[in-house]
């Protein structure tokens, strides 16, 4: 699972431009960009978001498969990679598989 990370960064370290030697590498872009990659590439869409206190939204991207990837995008449109795993399940749907309400 490490290794699906991988492309996605090295993507948004090309799309990082000229400024991009001066500063530590970040698995950060464009926000609709890295949408669009984790929808193409890993089949991963919306799946939750909240609002943090200085105005930025952590996302939940999460696929049929399992894969799941979590962003904090900024209201200038950037959005960085925070984590990314495989196996999400929710809640609801365990509850309800052992017979339990949700």
């Amino acid at each position: 699972m490490a290794y699906r990370f991988i492309p996605v960064a090295l993507a948004l370290a090309m799309m990082a431009g000229p400024g991009f030697a001066q500063q530590p590498p970040t698995a950060c872009g464009d926000r609709g960009d890295l949408l669009t990659q984790l929808r193409d590439q890993y089949k991963e869409d919306p799946a939750g978001f909240g609002l943090t206190g200085n105005g930025a939204v952590v996302e939940l991207m999460t696929s049929d498969s399992g894969s799941w990837t979590l962003i904090l995008s900024f209201p200038n449109g950037r959005s960085c990679l925070m984590a990314t795993g495989d196996g999400w399940e929710l809640w609801k749907n365990i509850k309800k598989a052992q017979g339990k309400d949700a």
